[in-house]
């Protein structure tokens, strides 16, 4: 970047704190009106999975929002610079197929374990503590490396367009998160992710219209396209088909590939925020829920790294780049500067500040589910386990809420330090499979397979780890013979890491399932897991808990209906899963790879035609429908404020037909018949 930053260090400031209590008020406002107006109470269960009656948009937007994290938009974006129009597809077809088949999993967890709060109690309900123990590691170092790509991410954009400085960037960035979260629990993060989401999806289109049909150097594909030609000329890539930026042949790009889905799929296999998700999903909306959002978040790594990524090569030589006359450097690239610089030189300092709302948005609404997944396991995988088993609801919340506010400041101190030892968010993404990915395998056949045997389940992951980084670090050695985090970081030494890392428990749980056999498991102790007791909470609040969303009692008929909901999308999900992973790894990539295939202008501009139609049906998916899926909630709740307001109703005790419903009439007939003032909700 250049030496004065575009914004002033108060815009920054303004940005990452300002609009962190907004969003923090916003949400606490929220959290009155839902517990006013819809009979919602902040009880341990509704905390941690929303009732477990959200909608297939809510869940659609809220995976979008996750999966998007200052990653997809900066690492993408880095990726199109260093290896041209494959890195983008790379990026966003290898992060795709991992949401795709976690459709899978969240169902049969749904079906196997449906009063379950993490997947690790999934684990300990099947292998017992020894195997929990082992799983609780692999899944908090999930989330101790995707926050921590999150924070060192947004920090260095953060302090390259503002000059505020990265340590105060590290610390400020979370304290809005955790106000909103602490304050309205995982539906919080669904609600936050909805209008994340819409700011992402704006800006985004703002920056393709620009580059493709606005911009007074590029404006158009075709000119894009020109520059894209000169800069092959004048630094062809090596490895790349006729050191070509417009291609898919790339070997560099094709061994990025292969890590990007071995890494991929530890940080959604191993993430249990992905897991709270699917558990908050109302059962008929979990499978929908996930292959909308992951159809739709293919649109954004790809859309936002062909425009920006590309725009920076093509914009380089021009004197608009911040950079100009040299090139960007590697070290600038792997902290995530491409999409700013890019931005920069398109929009000057209006792009400057789309950058830094954008980068604010996926960091926060991606931190948000990552302090969820933590506090989950926290409250039910270590104290209610092993600390306090007969723990009370209001106990539990306090828990979770002191789990979130403690983890941020830990991770905002791991990522400032991180900072200063030169680990960048590039480096941890690469890294993060060969720590993690491991438990993969180990993890899914708990749900999957019925004869994975304990020993399998319990040391494929650490033998895993200890074959993964033992392969990255010989690789390193060999190929440049000293230790640092330049070569440790390189795309070879990471390659062995990574696919080791994924691939080496096929090899162990086989073995270690024949040699150390366990009987047949007949999934009856997920099903055994129960929700915690809120009946204190509930009780303090003068409320039935019977009429909590998501606390009904249900009936043996109704239970049984809802597994066979459950059995048919578990069996269309293997189909569509399996479907739509070979077209975006095999059927679409592939041929152009395999062909060499150096595009023309009227296919490039038919490129970048399909990815801004794309994402218009993305923003229509995730943007519009859960609107229209709320639209009877949202119309009687904004009815019931406007009756309160004006002094026409009151909000009715839990229980009660809504007060939107209820005619001036009834109104006075109930003032003569309502239960006393204190059990109405919203007053104490």
């Amino acid at each position: 970047m250049s030496t004065t930053p575009p914004l002033s260090q108060a815009t920054g400031y303004g940005v990452v704190i300002g609009l962190g209590f907004l969003f923090a008020f916003g949400m606490m406002l929220t959290t009155f009106v839902l517990k006013r107006y819809n009979n919602e109470l902040q009880t341990s269960e509704v905390f941690s999975t929303a009732g477990r009656t959200v909608k297939s948009g809510l869940v659609s937007s809220a995976v979008v929002s996750s999966w998007t994290w200052a990653a997809t938009l900066l690492q993408s974006s880095g990726v199109a610079y260093n290896y041209g129009v494959s890195g983008p597809f790379w990026y966003a077809s290898g992060a795709t197929v991992q949401i795709i088949l976690f459709a899978t999993l969240a169902i049969e967890l749904k079906r196997k374990a449906p009063n379950a709060h993490t997947f690790l109690e999934v684990i300990k309900a099947r292998y017992g503590s020894v195997t929990h123990g082992v799983y609780i590691v692999f899944g908090l170092m999930t989330n101790i490396l995707v926050t921590a790509m999150l924070l060192t991410g947004g920090s260095a954009v953060v302090t390259s367009l503002t000059g505020v400085p990265t340590a105060a960037a590290c610390f400020l960035l979370p304290i809005g998160v955790v106000l909103y979260t602490v304050a309205g629990g995982i539906k919080a993060t669904f609600l936050t992710d909805y209008v994340h989401t819409v700011v992402i999806l704006v800006i985004i289109l703002i920056f393709a219209f620009t580059a493709y049909a606005t911009n007074a150097i590029l404006g158009s594909p075709g000119a894009v396209y020109d520059a894209l030609v000169a800069a092959s000329e004048r630094h062809p890539v090596e490895g790349n088909a006729g050191g070509s930026y417009l291609t898919m042949r790339s070997k560099e790009g094709g061994i990025f590939f292969v890590i990007n889905i071995v890494g991929n799929f530890g940080t959604v296999f191993m993430d249990n925020g992905y897991y709270n998700k699917a558990i908050a999903a109302s059962p008929v909306h979990a499978l929908p829920g996930y292959i909308a959002g992951g159809l739709s978040w293919f649109a954004i790594p790809w859309l936002a790294a062909t425009t920006m990524g590309l725009s920076a090569l093509a914009l380089e030589n021009n004197p608009v780049s911040p950079t100009y006359p040299n090139r960007m450097d590697p070290a600038d690239v792997s902290a995530g500067l491409v999409l700013p610089d890019a931005a920069v030189a398109l929009l000057g300092s209006g792009g400057a500040a789309a950058t830094l709302l954008l980068i604010f948005m996926a960091v926060t609404s991606a931190m948000s589910a990552e302090l969820i997944a933590v506090s989950s396991i926290w409250t039910y995988d270590i104290y209610k386990t092993y600390i306090n088993p007969s723990a009370s609801g209001r106990r539990l919340i306090y828990m979770s809420h002191t789990s979130c506010v403690v983890y941020a400041i830990c991770l905002a101190a791991f990522s400032t330090g991180l900072h200063y030892a030169g680990i960048s968010m590039g480096y941890l993404y690469l890294l993060m499979g060969v720590i993690i990915s491991g438990a993969v395998l180990p993890a899914s056949l708990t749900l999957l397979w019925d004869r994975q045997s304990w020993a399998a389940a319990t040391f494929s992951p650490p033998m895993a780890l200890v074959c993964s980084i033992v392969g990255w670090l010989v690789q390193t050695q060999a190929q440049y013979g000293i230790f640092n985090v330049e070569t440790t970081g390189s795309n070879y030494p990471m390659l062995v890491g990574n696919v080791v890392s994924l691939l080496a428990p096929a090899v162990f749980i086989p073995i270690l399932s024949l040699v150390f056999k366990s009987p047949k498991y007949d999934w009856l102790s997920m099903a055994a897991i129960r929700k915690g007791d809120d009946s204190d909470v509930a009780a303090a609040a003068h409320v039935d808990i019977e009429v909590v969303p998501g606390e009904a009692h249900h009936t043996d008929a109704e239970e049984a209906a809802e597994q066979a909901k459950l059995s048919r999308s578990a069996k269309i999900a293997r189909y569509l899963t399996l479907f739509l992973a070979i077209s975006f790894l095999v059927l679409w990539p592939m041929p152009m790879y395999g062909s060499s295939y150096i595009f023309s202008k009227k296919f490039f501009t038919g490129w970048v035609v399909v990815g801004i139609l794309w994402l218009f049906c993305s923003s229509f998916c995730v943007g519009l429908y859960p609107l229209w899926e709320g639209r009877r909630t949202s119309l009687r709740t904004i009815k019931s404020i406007w009756l309160d307001i004006t002094g026409k109703g009151r909000p009715l005790t839990h229980g009660q037909a809504s007060m939107a419903e209820v005619s001036d009439e009834d109104a006075k007939h109930e003032k003569k018949t309502a239960t006393p003032p204190e059990v109405e909700v919203g007053k104490e």
